[in-house]
């Protein structure tokens, strides 16, 4: 039976261009390296570098937008999702948004944070398989929407965690959801409340992502990073394995990626081999089992995200409001409030309000000093 003249186009908007999120196909590779004609993967690329690819409210829409596009595209194989450059996936939300326009709103807060609960849902609804390339940093919302993907590769220099308590929220948009399944409840207590970045390496070990290749370049050469133990054995006979150096080592570490250059080539090597993989598959039969392999993820994700978005748009007016305001100054400044000062003020009833808020920003305790 010959293919139909024309097809119904199933987008719900045509394509829209939203500055900040670029999509663009790119084509998929055989088991020969060549191009195959008239078959791609969708490349979904988050492209704020400057504040290393926080998302805006328009991006959330732009996400969404695109990974509709790219499920309902019969000529994609697999989808890409990644940031610009090489510093950052995302790092969650747009901290100047956050401060400056939602702290203070929770009416308008949780009108966002609905967008953002369609975009992950966008992302565990997808049609085709998400690949997540962790080309930077994978921090707060980028940590929750990296792990809605399918698959995440990322290169070696890069760093996973959450943001949630130490900045005045929950990591409640996914990876309260997701890290218990992915990598067992203590591990994600670890995360989740200490917000402690993780490297690839331990990332890796634990299980939040498939693979991860070197990206540092020194004398034409890749090399792992050189500030990550990659093997130590401590007192008590454990392994130690991807944890941060210490001391010595690290200073020698961090003056060798000085030396270096980043380069990304065996990164979207890793990529365009897995989406080769991908291809040499029924696509009816990956994609249901890809929708199954999610149900886990999709079952908790659906149970919690209405009562998230709740308390998260009324934590705006506590908590949050003090949190992104103070994550809002300058980099190399102080970015936490007094936390100590807010724990002993609560602890004798002092009530929320504008001066409260106020005397816990790094700037009051500047001042005090």
């Amino acid at each position: 039976m010959n293919a139909p003249e024309t097809l119904n186009d199933h987008n719900l908007v045509p394509q829209a261009i939203v500055p900040g999120v670029l999509y663009e196909k790119r084509p998929v590779k055989d088991n020969k390296g060549a191009d195959v004609p008239g078959l791609y993967n969708a490349w979904i690329t988050l492209d704020n570098p400057k504040q290393y690819n926080s998302y805006t409210t328009d991006m959330v829409k732009g996400v969404i937008l695109a990974f509709r596009q790219a499920s309902s595209s019969r000529d994609v194989v697999a989808v890409v999702f990644t940031g610009s450059g090489d510093k950052a996936f995302c790092t969650g939300g747009n901290t100047k948004e956050y401060a400056e326009y939602y702290a203070g709103n929770p009416q308008e807060y949780r009108q966002y944070m609905r967008l953002f609960n369609d975009m992950v849902s966008g992302i565990l609804g997808c049609d085709k398989p998400v690949i997540c390339r962790v080309n930077g940093m994978r921090i707060g919302g980028g940590q929750e929407i990296g792990m809605a993907c399918d698959f995440s590769i990322a290169h070696d220099l890069v760093k996973f965690g959450q943001a949630g308590p130490k900045h005045g929220s929950a990591a409640i948009g996914g990876a309260t959801d997701f890290l218990p399944l992915m990598i067992g409840c203590e591990r994600a207590m670890e995360t989740g409340m200490l917000c402690e970045p993780w490297t690839a390496h331990k990332s890796y070990r634990l299980g939040v992502c498939l693979d991860i290749v070197p990206a540092l370049k020194v004398d034409g050469k890749f090399i792992a990073n050189p500030t990550v133990e990659l093997e130590y054995t401590d007192e008590f006979g454990r392994i130690i394995h991807g944890e941060m150096k210490t001391g010595e080592a690290l200073a020698a570490g961090k003056e060798l990626l000085k030396k270096g250059e980043v380069d990304l080539s065996l990164l979207d090597a890793k990529i365009d081999e897995l989406a080769t993989k991908l291809l040499y598959t029924f696509p009816d039969c990956t994609t249901k089992s890809v929708e199954e392999l999610r149900k886990p993820k999709l079952a908790a994700w659906n149970l919690n995200k209405e009562n998230s978005r709740a308390w998260l748009a009324n934590n705006m007016m506590t908590e949050a409001r003090a949190g992104f305001r103070a994550f809002n100054e300058p980099v190399g400044r102080d970015r936490e409030i007094d936390f100590i000062d807010l724990r002993q003020k609560l602890a004798v009833g002092t009530p929320w309000s504008d001066e409260l808020t106020e005397s816990l920003m790094p700037a009051a305790r500047a001042a005090a000093e």
